[in-house]
This record gives C-alpha cells, sequence and structure tokens, in this order.
C-alpha cells in the first residue's frame, strides 16, 4: 500500500483496505459500515476522502500538530526548574502531589512524566522480576496484620538514624507503626502495645524469622516435658493475649510489608525532609499526622464487612504481660540475683513465702518483681546481707593424734621388765 500505510496502526491499515473496496464498488456501504462499526453516512465521508486524496485522507488529519489543550512552554519550563531544584529524587506521582500542594500547578501525572523523560530528568526502569506464587489477601480486617522493621537513614543525617517498626493490614492496607533507635524486644512489644490500644487484639502477626520475634535458644528441660517449642518474649506475650504468630520463610512472602517500606523510603523521607523533622520526637508527631492521610488515600475495603480485632479480655493486664519476663529464684535472706544485680525484697510474707518471682521489665524502662500477680517492693543493695536471725556455728577444734607412753611409762614398767629378762635369757 506504500510508504505511509508503514506508518499507520493495524487499525487503520485494516479500514484503508475495506474503504478500498468499498471505492471499488466490491463491498457494499452497509456490510463496510457492520465491520468497521461506524455509520452509513461515515463510510461515504471516508469513501469520498479516499477517492480525492488516497490513503492519506484516512488519516486523522490531526497527526503530527501539537494539541490545542497543551500546557504552554513557560510552564514546562518553570516546572521543570521546580523539579531539578526540589524535587530532584521525587517520582511523577510525588512530584506531581508537592506540585500541586506547595507551588499550586496542577498538571497532570504523565504528563510531567513525559516532560521528566524529554529533559532526561527521569529514565523508564524494567526490571526481570521472579516469578512467586500469589496468596490471596484475607477477607476480613484485623484477620492478619504483617510486621517488620525497616532500618534506614529516614531523617538524611539531620538526626540519627531510626527503625520505623510498622504494621499493615492484610485486608485492607491501613499502616499503623512508629520510630524507634533499634529493632528489638522492648520496642516490638511497645509497637504491640500501641496498635493494641489503638485498634484492638488481631487475630494473627505474620513476621519474619528475626531473633526478637523466634527464639534460637534450645528448649529448656520444662519445654521439652511439657512438648512446647522455645518462646522469644514476643512470641509468649502474643501467646497469652491469644494472637497467632506466623513466622515468614523469606522476604517475599510477606511481600506487602516490604512493598510498604520501598514507598515510604522514597515518599516519606522526602515528605519529613519538607517538614523538617530533625528527630525521632518529631518523627512520631509527623507520623500522627501523615499515617492518616496515607490510609485514607492508599486503604482498601476488605472482601468481608466487619472488624475481627478482640478487646483486650477483661483481667488480663495488657502493661504486665507485654514486658520482658524472667523467672529468678528467692533466696533465704529475700534477695533476688537478675542481671549482675542484687534486689532485696522488703516485703513481710502473710503466707507461705514463695520459692521464685518473676522479673518483669516494662515499657516504661522500670522493673517491677511480681508473685502470685503482686507486685512486691524492693530495693537495690550492693552486697547481699549478712544472715543474723540464726545461732553462729562454734569454732572447729583442730584434731591432733594422742600421744603413746613410752616404754618407761609406769602403765608399761611389768611389760617392760619381763621383755629383759626374756632378752637376758636368749643372750645367755
Amino acid at each position: 500500500m506504500g510508504k505511509d500505510i508503514i506508518e499507520m496502526s493495524q487499525k487503520e491499515i485494516k479500514r484503508v483496505g475495506i474503504i478500498e473496496r468499498t471505492a471499488k464498488k466490491e463491498l457494499k456501504q452497509a456490510r463496510a459500515a457492520e465491520v468497521l462499526k461506524v455509520s452509513s453516512r461515515q463510510i461515504r465521508r471516508m469513501v469520498k476522502r479516499y477517492r480525492s486524496k488516497g490513503e492519506k485522507g484516512l488519516v486523522h488529519l490531526s497527526r503530527g500538530k501539537r494539541s490545542n489543550r497543551r500546557h504552554a512552554e513557560v510552564l514546562r519550563e518553570k516546572v521543570l526548574k521546580i523539579f531539578e531544584k526540589e524535587y530532584r529524587d521525587f517520582g511523577p506521582t510525588l512530584a506531581q502531589e508537592k506540585l500541586a500542594e506547595r507551588q499550586k500547578i496542577r498538571i497532570g501525572r504523565e504528563t510531567l512524566r513525559g516532560w521528566l523523560i524529554e529533559a532526561g530528568l527521569r529514565q523508564k526502569e524494567r526490571r526481570v522480576r521472579e516469578h512467586r506464587q500469589w496468596r490471596e489477601r484475607r477477607a476480613g480486617y484485623g484477620e492478619m496484620e504483617q510486621y517488620d522493621g525497616s532500618h534506614h537513614d529516614w531523617l538524611e543525617g539531620r538526626g540519627p538514624k531510626l527503625v520505623l517498626n510498622a504494621y499493615i493490614d492484610d485486608a485492607t492496607n491501613r499502616v499503623c507503626g512508629q520510630f524507634d533507635k533499634y529493632e528489638g524486644t522492648i520496642p516490638a512489644l511497645s509497637g504491640f502495645y500501641l496498635y493494641v490500644k489503638r485498634y484492638g487484639l488481631p487475630r494473627s502477626v505474620y513476621l519474619d524469622k528475626h531473633s526478637t520475634y523466634k527464639a534460637r535458644r534450645p528448649a529448656t528441660v520444662e519445654e521439652q516435658l511439657a512438648g512446647k517449642e522455645p518462646q522469644s518474649q514476643f512470641e509468649r506475650a502474643l501467646a497469652e493475649l491469644g494472637v497467632e504468630v506466623i513466622h515468614a520463610h523469606s522476604p517475599q512472602a510477606k511481600g506487602r510489608i516490604e512493598r510498604l517500606f520501598q514507598t515510604f523510603q522514597d515518599r516519606l523521607i522526602k515528605e519529613m525532609r519538607l517538614a523538617g523533622v530533625k528527630s525521632l520526637e518529631e518523627a512520631n508527631e509527623f507520623l500522627e499526622t501523615y499515617l492518616p492521610i496515607y490510609n485514607r488515600r492508599f486503604g482498601r475495603i476488605a472482601r468481608e464487612t466487619g472488624d475481627l480485632h478482640r478487646a483486650v479480655p477483661v483481667g488480663v493486664k495488657l502493661k504486665q504481660v507485654l514486658s520482658i519476663q524472667t523467672k529468678r529464684a528467692l533466696r533465704k535472706d529475700n534477695t533476688v540475683h537478675h542481671e549482675k544485680r542484687i534486689y532485696l525484697l522488703v516485703e513481710k510474707w502473710n503466707g507461705l513465702r514463695p520459692a521464685q518471682v518473676m522479673i518483669q521489665e516494662r515499657l516504661d524502662g522500670k522493673l517491677y518483681i511480681v508473685a502470685e500477680e503482686r507486685e512486691l517492693k524492693y530495693r537495690e543493695v550492693q552486697e547481699a546481707p549478712r544472715v543474723t536471725d540464726q545461732a553462729e556455728k562454734p569454732t572447729a577444734v583442730k584434731y591432733t593424734k594422742p600421744l603413746s607412753p613410752k616404754m618407761e611409762h609406769p602403765w608399761k614398767a611389768r611389760s617392760y621388765q619381763q621383755k629383759m629378762i626374756e632378752r637376758e635369757k636368749l643372750a645367755a
């Protein structure tokens, strides 16, 4: 069909062939209209343009021309200057939002993407991804929460390096989290306490096999006799609250929380940069206002209606359960040894004195000693007190071997004389 047809789309090539047959009266106009799904009147117009201009008459007349709705070149240059100055490492989506929010410039996301590619400020990346089996989302809100910690320079050198410990609901994408100085047992328990106070107890928590979340120690004798697996402090606390802990075998298995951190390391870090966040306290204050906005925008509706979160059972002291608990023996002098320190109990026992007490390191940083769900008063001492209510033991007398009397001793005189007489007889 010529050079021009090569530059046409497949749809246009098909149209040209049908109109050509119609113009030569090889195909009826009604049939051509049915095939091309246009009216017979439009077919007559196309045949007329084909007979006067040939194949070029069937190509859209606006092809190759700039749109009448295009943005002004001045605006394009202004946007590119702002992007290069303030949003150099922003993606097109986030940059479009910030331009509308801060500079009051409203343009389309794909328009901005095209401008950035033309100006050489952005390149489209294509990555070959490994195929993994797809897992369907949980059906209900609160049925499963994915949890993890992200180590990153969130403040970009303006403050200390922080860890973002976050939860994301598997059904609704709702996010809850806080910044901490490290990823460990106390931050994990503190983050779960924050989650429970806001939403309630979830059915299950899906996380990795970090030593904070899964015990690496061998089972004790008591655990072996009971047929139980060793538990970390985090696992023990959630088990007491009736929350199932599920461990992922790979980072890809909990991909929802991993992708959340990728998004936050792009969007959240820049939002905090624009807000001038410089400390841990300011970062957590920023999250209080940022996460509700994020959840409203990127949240989704669960397949099943209703909330599967549970309230904390009556009688359960949440702060006691969410603590680091260690059993210690109570010595006869009422002292407890823990972490190379000695604590003296100042309680008077009304009943049977316990053989063991529970040491609880709670989220407020204080140490509590508990026996039979009762908090005991204590004070730290430098050395164990001496026992004064027992009688002093007598000093031991050194044993000496008794002396044997000599042969001249009166006790042995008779036997001595007899021996002397016997010796004289033998000599004679």
